[in-house]
């Protein structure tokens, strides 16, 4: 089991970095599976930009610890992966599209170290089934995108393509928002932080935090527009559950920072989803809805799960 807390002195045993679209968080394991140490920095756009950054993260992260980090580093990024080729491809909020990006390779070089890379909601997902200890789990990241991680009998489900758990590019409205991926009114038009940002724009400070707080306080707009965001998280939660039908559903990201107001509303979503039907009542999804501790890097510390095998 993981420990989401803090435990200097204990032996180093995993690296990981999760590459966002707005900040590179990286993590080092100790022994115990508990954080040693752990550094954000703002990433840069564009291929050059992103492995600049996991450079200076990882070089952050040696001289916290204060000791050569030779151990495989584990890297968590947006987009579709190649696992076996260290392929990356359509990472849009990276900057990264089209042709695949040898980005393993490219890291490697830099890092001076093995570098295993994987889609990093993925490699959330086997930090929160270690968290949760079910063995069936869908991690729910509602981030800069919307994207789910898949484990199955305990084990990661990927996809032909890399693409399962895609859920943020599931149409729902026909007459939407043009989406980053090319089709129309996707859940990440509607359920992200970049989509938050648009319909609640602040000036300085997470949109989430703003948005949340003003409508706590009752502003009729603020009201309109938390309801259709959690209502989008709400339809994800519910796709996912009639398609993957696992034990736990775990929403996690950059806007779960909200904390439990997020959980509370998500939950008042799904019970309203699930009113005019008694088969979606049945199944119970907002009993298994749970969010990752706050503040934790799931993410980072998933990317050094997977590193260390």
């Amino acid at each position: 089991m993981i420990a989401p807390r803090d435990a200097r002195g204990a032996g180093t045993r995993a690296v990981g970095l999760d590459i966002g679209g707005t900040k590179t968080h990286g993590v080092v394991l100790a022994e115990d599976g508990s954080i040693l140490a752990q550094v954000r920095e703002s990433t840069r756009s564009g291929a050059e930009g992103v492995v600049d950054t996991a450079e200076r993260v990882f070089e952050a992260l040696r001289r916290d610890v204060g000791e050569p980090l030779t151990l495989p580093v584990g890297v968590g990024v947006p987009g579709l992966v190649d696992v076996g080729r260290g392929m990356l491809r359509h990472a849009v909020n990276l900057g990264v599209n089209g042709d695949d990006l040898p980005l393993r390779d490219l890291l490697a070089d830099r890092l001076g170290v093995p570098v295993v890379l994987e889609n990093d909601v993925n490699a959330a997902a086997l930090a929160a089934r270690a968290l949760s200890g079910a063995d069936d789990v869908v991690y729910l990241s509602v981030g800069t995108g919307l994207a789910a991680g898949l484990v199955i009998d305990g084990r990661l489900r990927r996809g032909e393509h890399g693409a399962a758990g895609e859920i943020g590019h599931l149409p729902v409205d026909p007459a939407g928002a043009e989406c980053g991926c090319g089709q129309t009114g996707c859940l990440e038009t509607i359920a992200s932080g970049r989509a938050l940002a648009r319909a609640w724009p602040t000036p300085d400070g997470p949109p989430a935090a703003d948005l949340f707080a003003a409508a706590a306080a009752g502003d009729v707009k603020a009201i309109a527009v938390r309801d259709r965001f959690c209502w989008g998280v709400a339809s994800a939660v519910r796709a996912l559950g009639l398609t993957i039908d696992p034990e736990r559903i775990v929403l996690g990201g950059g806007v779960s920072e909200v904390g439990e107001p997020l959980r509370v509303e998500v939950v008042r979503q799904l019970r309203a989803l699930g009113e005019g039907s008694p088969f979606l009542a049945s199944l119970g999804l907002a009993d298994r809805l749970s969010m990752v501790p706050l503040h934790y890097p799931v993410a980072a510390a998933g990317a050094a799960l997977v590193a260390s095998g």
